[in-house]
Formats: structure tokens, sequence, C-alpha cells
């Protein structure tokens, strides 16, 4: 690998959108050392140059490096799940759970950047095996704080999962549990994400002061103005979502309650996502790659977002700068890591453009 004294310079060139309004649309942009410069270096004759619709490296707000349905996975393997996401153009990862120590990749270059949420944290048999850590409810607040300092700002709750003496989702944990866990993250500098299905489990999340909501199929009426008034995010999961039906028809003979639940929460998803935006929910774009959900799909989630009825340039701002400015990471501004990807068309007029990028640049370097 090229070391970083002797990287090249490179000039991205065309129309490169760093923001949202029409000042931040820029012609062109430099990288130097693998870091953005608004203006041409000492020796740009030299320079490398790509052309075409340049935006900030994609976000991914919903992903598992390390993992597999099984479980957690060797070093090997949680390689290639990363290389695939970075030949999609996502090159910033919030990890949303994962039972492997991935923080090698922090050494690597070449590789995207991780946001981790370290591991999942579940109810005992109420998760998938292998996943991650069992606790009963008066032993949550101190496994949060420990996921809390393992990881890089967030923790993942499990939030709902299928009862079976109920035969249906109900809610994990006690609203008291759920105050002291997220108020003990909060101290330790982290935020809160659960996933969640059902509408049951979102009152008492809202009410421990939760950040983020992963799925959020149960969002209602009630429950999406609280969300936009204390600016609770939501990360769809639209890729996973569709195997809702799947999921229900294998699972019917058993618990058909369930089953019927999972159905109606698949054929509303789209009013749903589009009533949370409309109130004025965040929403950010993640896949949950990972476990059973292929890795690279980030174009066909940010088409499934706009088939709910997001607007596409609202769309392609939360898996781009909005996203990275969110999970606390700069896009193409002065001296931040020169982290891109280049499209052959304006992405915003049509979003399938993003399934091809044309250009992928990591840390000044293009890697696809």
């Amino acid at each position: 690998m090229t070391s970083p004294q002797e990287r090249p310079v490179l000039r991205v060139t065309g129309r490169v959108l760093t923001g949202p309004g029409p000042d931040d649309v820029l012609d062109e942009i430099w990288a130097v050392d693998g870091r953005v410069s608004l203006t041409p270096p000492t020796g740009a004759r030299d320079a490398v140059t790509v052309s075409g619709w340049a935006l900030p490296g994609l976000i991914d707000a919903h992903c598992h490096i390390g993992l597999d349905q099984h479980g957690a996975i060797d070093a090997a393997a949680a390689e290639k799940q990363a290389v695939i996401e970075r030949e999609a153009g996502v090159l910033l990862l919030r990890d949303a759970g994962s039972p492997s120590d991935t923080r090698w990749i922090d050494g690597r270059a070449d590789l995207p950047r991780v946001v981790r949420a370290g591991r999942h944290i579940a109810r005992p048999r109420r998760y998938i095996r292998n996943y991650g850590h069992e606790v009963e409810p008066a032993d949550l607040p101190a496994c949060v704080r420990r996921e809390a300092r393992a990881g890089d700002g967030w923790v993942k709750l499990v939030g709902d999962w299928i009862d079976r003496d109920r035969g249906d989702l109900a809610p994990c944990w006690p609203a008291d549990a759920l105050r002291e866990a997220v108020a003990a993250a909060h101290e330790e500098g982290a935020r809160v994400t659960a996933h969640c299905f059902a509408a049951e489990s979102l009152p008492d999340l809202l009410g421990a002061g939760i950040d983020c909501v992963e799925h959020a199929t149960g969002l209602t009426e009630e429950t999406i103005p609280r969300f936009a008034e204390r600016g609770v995010a939501i990360v769809p999961t639209l890729v996973n979502i569709a195997t809702f039906p799947s999921l229900a028809a294998s699972g019917e003979g058993k618990f058909p309650r369930w089953a019927a639940h999972m159905r109606a929460l698949h054929a509303a998803r789209y009013d749903t996502v589009r009533a949370a935006w409309e109130a004025g929910v965040p929403v950010y774009p993640g896949t949950d790659a990972g476990g059973t959900i292929p890795h690279g799909l980030i174009a066909r989630e940010v088409a499934e977002l706009v088939r709910a009825g997001i607007p596409a340039p609202d769309v392609v701002a939360a898996a781009s700068w909005a996203g990275r400015a969110w999970l606390g990471r700069p896009g193409l501004v002065e001296g931040a890591p020169a982290d891109l990807v280049v499209y052959e068309s304006d992405p915003r007029d049509d979003v399938r453009v993003m399934a091809a990028p044309r250009r992928v640049v990591l840390d000044g370097r293009v890697v696809a």
C-alpha cells in the first residue's frame, strides 16, 4: 500500500456536493495527504483527477461488522464485509451491535470508519442466540455502562422480541430499568438506541430518554409527535423489514398471533416512515447488514426510503453529510478526511445512480 508521504494529490472535479444549499456545490476539491483542501495545493499539476458528482462518503447507520447468522466471525470474514461496504460507497458505518472485536479495523486506512455500539444487550432467551449479552433488568444499568465504555458513543438495547408465552412481540424491559440504563449511558457520554418492532415498547423507551430507535415499525399517531418533539431519530432498515412476510410464514404454525403482527407491520411500513418524516422525525438509512442481511445494500435502502415518500434530496443528505454530522463525523470540509464517492450523475435527481459508484475515495486514495 502507498505510504501517506507517497500519496498523489487528488483533484475531484465536476460537481461536489457538501451540503443542502446552493453554496454547498463546489466545482472542485483536492485531497492532500488524505485530507480535504478547498484550494489548489502546491504540486497540483501532478494531481490525479476524478470527475463526476461527488458526495461525502455514505453512511450505513445500522450495520453489523463481524457478525453472521450464527454470531461472531473471524477477522478475515469481517474484512470481506467491510470491503463490500466500501465498494458500495459506504465509508462510515454505525455498527449497531457485534460480538466481535473489530478495533483492528481502526488501523486500516483502506477500510471504512466504524462507530461502534458495543454488543447487543438483551434479556435471556429474548433475542438471537450468540449475538448479545443476556442480562436481567437489575443488571441492565451496569451492563450498559460497560458497553458505553467499550463502544464509540453508542449503546444498543433489544427493546422488544417475541415472548413465547404470549405468542407475540412484547417489551423486554420494565420502565424503571430502562430509565436507569439510559441515564447510565448518558452519564458515560453515550447515546442509546434500541431494536424495536412493536408499538407497545415505544412509550417506555421515550420515557427513559432514548436517543434513537431501530426499525421503528410500531410508530403510531400518538408516538410520532413525541419522537419529533424530542428529536429521537429512527433508522427504518426497510431492506430488513422486507423480510417480515417470509419470517411470518416460517413461524406461523407455532406463533400465529406474532405472524399476523409482523405482516401488519410490514404492510404499514411505508406509511409509517413517511408519517414520521413528515412530522419532523430525523430518519437515517441503515440496512441491518450482517446477521442474515447481505452487505452492500445501501443504495437499495436509499431507494426504499424514497419509495416510502421521502424526497430524494433529503434521503441523499441523510445518507451523506447530514448522516455524518449525526454520527459526529465531518463531511467534505477543509481538513477533514478525504472520504468521498463519485457518481455519473446527480443522485438527488435519481437515487438509482447510487447503486453504481464511478469512484470511491478513502483517505485520499481511489479504492474502488
